[in-house]
């Protein structure tokens, strides 16, 4: 027995799932052919035979009990808080508002002196531009690094990572309301995004209250002209679940990525009709396993395991509210270093262009506006403009390339950036292009409290005055009261050589990560496994190894975006 996804609702290089009820057994290591047959296997045998469907189910629909590490109730030194926050995050609101980590006050007052002090700290140009030399091409910037001395690479983190990470904010804050460099009460804005890692950028709210986003309990999903596009209107504009995530070819490579995966796993535990049980169950194993990947892939590589370990294994410290919500520390400053990590200039796919590698900048103003920008912009469909995704998650054959190093320095292209990138509430101007201003300017609008007031509140040892005296040379006092997102920049810099975060950014954003998905019922760590022990991945790895792990060149390779599924 055989299960397919149709000819004419897939794209060319989509992957089809052969399902072989016969050969519930994994090998090792397959080809290509054999990995589908494999997931058949280990997904369609479930659909035949009923303990194994049971098992496979029950692997991913039950839940436990979980202790965990961190403390119990309120935290009352958060009692006296500005707006809803307070140390360990406490507060009566709900999840959709944002909170704070920390009851403490902003880093500065708002004047004139200080707006013009963090406009020329972001400036392009400026101490946090790399100056690229963009003038030597998109190529030379990744094959000869020493061009930008400035602007090192990381050889601890993959390229992908960058975007995943981006992806990631977009599944968990959307700000609704506030305006650039104006103060705003942490309840002046709501989060349109859920404060969990449930994908509800990809899947809006189902396919009763999203119906636009499917066919059926399928994810829609079109064709660029060789491989999968992102589905879109008339007018190109894509429809989404979130449209930010078409911003950048690489998001808009992610969200088709995960589209595809859903339909993949869908199409394997159903029959030839899905039904509203089937894509409740197929939701839940996609979502567990993108979790999973998050602890184990993603925030190694931002924070560092031993941060990884120390969170897991001793609980959270700083981040202990009832109800997870983001806090601003997180949303304007902390999770903002994967700016840093950006590079100027990638490798989009190796035969793109008429057969040719595709190179491009992230952003360049001379291509704006066209239909099929010689740029890595989104919100464009030609056969060129889809993900080689062996540049950016290692398949282990050599061409995974690395992002920047988290230091206080940004790729040149980011200070001009397309006017479509900049969100704006009604009737506000579009304002810098500088997305390193646009960052600073954040903390006069969310009253950020310096990195020297929160790393003394969590006993981490303070930079020193040389550590920032670059930034001191601006004055309004920025070198002992220093905006977070840039202090944090600098910490990673100078105790982790810029590999990942410092302790005090690490603490906060791997904080974040676990309560938003601990404090999620339904998430794999409060799951249990079909022998009621702890859950593991269900899928299997391109090794075939079911159990052990799952990787993003796992979930790339079942949704048929893998570099053999694409020839290329």
């Amino acid at each position: 027995m055989s299960l397919h996804q149709t000819p004419d609702s897939q794209p060319s290089g989509m992957a089809s799932i052969d399902v072989n009820v016969d050969e519930p057994t994994a090998i090792s290591p397959p080809s290509r052919r054999a990995f589908l047959s494999l997931i058949g296997a280990g997904l369609g045998a479930a659909v035949a035979a009923p303990s194994i469907a049971t098992a496979q189910r029950a692997d991913d629909g039950g839940r436990r009990e979980r202790r965990r590490p961190d403390r119990e109730g309120p935290d009352t030194r958060g009692d006296r808080n500005r707006d809803g926050g307070g140390t360990g995050g406490v507060s009566v609101d709900g999840p959709d508002r944002f909170g704070r980590i920390f009851d403490l006050p902003p880093f500065a007052d708002p004047s004139s002196e200080l707006r013009a002090a963090l406009i020329e700290m972001g400036r392009p140009g400026g101490m946090m531009d790399a100056n690229d030399p963009l003038d030597v091409g998109p190529i030379r910037l990744i094959t000869e690094p020493e061009l930008s001395p400035n602007n090192r690479d990381n050889p601890a983190n993959t390229a992908g990572v960058t975007f995943l990470g981006q992806f990631l904010d977009h599944d968990i804050t959307r700000d609704a309301g506030s305006r650039l460099g104006r103060a705003t009460s942490a309840r002046g804005s709501t989060n349109l995004r859920s404060a969990r890692f449930d994908l509800d950028s990809v899947y809006g709210g189902g396919p009763e209250q999203s119906p636009e986003l499917y066919e059926g309990f399928r994810l829609r999903i079109e064709s660029g002209g060789q491989f999968e596009d992102l589905p879109r209107d008339d007018d190109g504009t894509a429809i989404l679940g979130d449209d930010r995530n078409d911003e950048n070819m690489m998001l808009a490579g992610l969200q088709c990525a995960f589209i595809m995966f859903h339909n993949a796993v869908l199409a394997s535990i159903s029959a030839s009709t899905a039904t509203a049980v089937d894509f409740a169950d197929a939701q839940r194993i996609v979502r567990r396993h993108y979790q999973w990947i998050i602890v184990h892939e993603v925030l190694p590589q931002f924070v560092g395991q031993e941060m990884v370990d120390s969170i897991v294994n001793s609980g959270r410290q700083v981040f202990t509210p009832n109800v997870a919500r983001i806090p601003l520390e997180f949303q304007t400053a902390a999770y903002r270093f994967g700016h840093s990590m950006v590079r100027p200039s990638y490798r989009a796919n190796l035969a793109g262009y008429e057969g040719e590698p595709f190179f491009a900048f992230v952003f360049d103003p001379k291509t704006f506006g066209d239909d099929d920008p010689d740029d890595l912009t989104g919100r464009s469909r030609a056969a060129r403009r889809f993900i080689g995704w062996q540049t950016f998650f290692d398949f282990g054959d050599g061409e995974v390339k690395p992002n920047k190093r988290i230091d206080a320095v940004m790729s040149t292209p980011l200070f001009q950036l397309p006017m479509f990138s900049i969100p704006t509430a009604r009737g506000e101007d579009i304002g810098p292009t500088s997305l390193a201003t646009r960052n600073l300017l954040r903390h006069i609008t969310w009253q950020i409290p310096s990195g020297q007031r929160i790393a003394a509140e969590m006993g981490v040892d303070l930079l020193s005055a040389a550590d920032l005296s670059q930034v001191g040379q601006l004055g309004a006092n920025l070198d002992q009261s220093t905006p977070l997102f840039y202090y944090l920049l600098r910490e990673a810099d100078v105790v982790a050589d810029g590999l990942h975060l410092g302790p005090c950014g690490g603490r906060i954003v791997g904080e974040v990560f676990m309560a938003l998905i601990e404090q999620d019922p339904d998430s794999y760590l409060n799951a249990t496994a079909a022998n009621g022990g702890v859950w593991s991945p269900s899928l299997p790895q391109r090794n075939g190894q079911v159990g052990d792990d799952f990787t993003m060149a796992d979930l790339l390779t079942i949704a048929g975006v893998d570099p053999d599924s694409r020839g290329q």
